[in-house]
């Protein structure tokens, strides 16, 4: 595997929550314009871990990561967080669109970084609506409030707000989990058509979601990666009884 098809290389990853340990040495390399899939019983490490990958869990007093995260074979753990974040965008479980316009809630981060006013405004927040496939149904409402829009209106305009900044990697939560199955096709589309772009890392609790979408697959259990593997294998022929069982049905 060439080393520039390795957006991050994760080694030894171990996290605590004060003295309680979430992850056990975690390794595994996310490879450049692919999506993977965390999938695993609840509370088995999986957000945990995404939020290693752009430092979030520093919100959070007495949290701390030790180990290896190489991003573009730099240290991400030594990396100044805002401009991480820049580069490594966010999509949560439940959509949390601004208490602002749909245009605003787009605008935002482009004007926090000062890169775009003007018509070169509104001519990336309608890139980024586009991109994120809301562009047709918002155009001719784009001063209302996003929170006038449906449950999954609101995710894909999360997706387009964190797109808009043109991250490197885009992180996603369960993105779909409070969403009907029609919002979930939608938004799983829009994962495919912005591959060539982003890398993706999404956990979620949908098996099915994850034989659809993702290139790779890892599964956590009790805060360790018990296999990790293109999604072919780990759903038809998994290496290790644990992912078989859980994969099944047997457990979890």
């Amino acid at each position: 595997m060439a080393a520039d098809d390795v957006k991050m290389r994760v080694s030894g990853l171990d996290f605590y929550y004060g003295s309680k340990q979430a992850l056990f040495g975690i390794g595994l390399q996310i490879l450049t314009n692919r999506i993977t899939a965390l999938i695993g019983p609840s509370g088995c490490g999986k957000s945990t871990f995404l939020r290693t990958l752009n430092r979030m869990y520093e919100t959070l007093p007495h949290a701390r990561a030790e180990g290896e995260i190489l991003f573009d074979n730099e240290d991400l753990l030594a990396m100044d967080a805002v401009a991480l974040r820049r580069r490594v965008g966010m999509v949560f479980q439940r959509p949390n669109p601004f208490p602002k316009s749909i245009f605003d809630n787009i605008a935002y981060g482009l004007r926090v970084n000062g890169t775009y006013h003007g018509a070169a405004l509104q001519e990336k927040v309608e890139k980024s609506l586009r991109r994120a496939a809301l562009w047709d149904e918002v155009k001719d409402s784009l001063h209302k409030s996003a929170f006038a829009l449906s449950g999954g209106q609101q995710q894909r305009l999360c997706i387009a707000r964190a797109l808009a900044v043109d991250p490197e990697v885009l992180l996603l939560d369960e993105p779909c989990s409070a969403l009907d199955p029609i919002a979930t096709a939608k938004i799983e589309e829009l994962l495919f058509s912005i591959q060539d772009q982003c890398t993706q890392v999404i956990v979620t609790h949908n098996m099915q979601q994850a034989a659809r979408v993702a290139d790779f697959t890892g599964f956590f259990l009790l805060g360790k990666l018990i296999e990790y593997n293109k999604t072919s294998v780990i759903f038809k022929t998994p290496a290790k009884k644990e992912t078989e069982d859980y994969i099944t049905g047997r457990f979890g």
